[in-house]
């Protein structure tokens, strides 16, 4: 999950399309993911891990990850589920809960950065 973040936020679309589980077929969607991975991701937080009791291929990673747009911090919370699959581990899909997603919030400039470098937002990510 940490990798494919920091692909993200270092904008690897190729690794990113390598992650993903083969069944998913992410190079047809490639232009998409581009997009997800074009964005500016700021922070990620890992929220819980765990394998599945009934397949020990198969885990669930449940993050929030922060991105900034227009000077607008959104954050997405996912339950995503990995597959071991030929000694590594790959993206399948992931399910989103409605009830947890965070409303976006407008960063001023003298506001703390989200990416939480302990800089004021114009001075780092703005």
């Amino acid at each position: 999950m940490r990798s494919r973040y920091s692909a993200h936020y270092l904008k690897l679309v190729d690794y990113v399309v390598a992650t993903y589980h083969p069944d998913c077929n992410a190079e047809q969607q490639r232009e998409q993911i581009a997009e997800s991975v074009s964005l500016d991701w700021c922070h990620l937080d890992v929220i819980s891990s765990a394998m599945s009791p009934q397949d020990s291929s198969v885990g669930f990673v449940e993050f929030r990850a922060q991105y900034i747009e227009n000077d607008t911090l959104y954050s997405m919370q996912e339950l995503s589920r990995f597959i071991f699959h030929d000694g590594l581990w790959f993206y399948r899909d992931g399910t989103f809960d409605d009830h947890v997603q965070l409303a976006p919030v407008k960063i001023k400039r003298n506001d703390q950065c989200p990416c939480q470098s302990g800089k004021k937002y114009k001075k780092c990510c703005g």
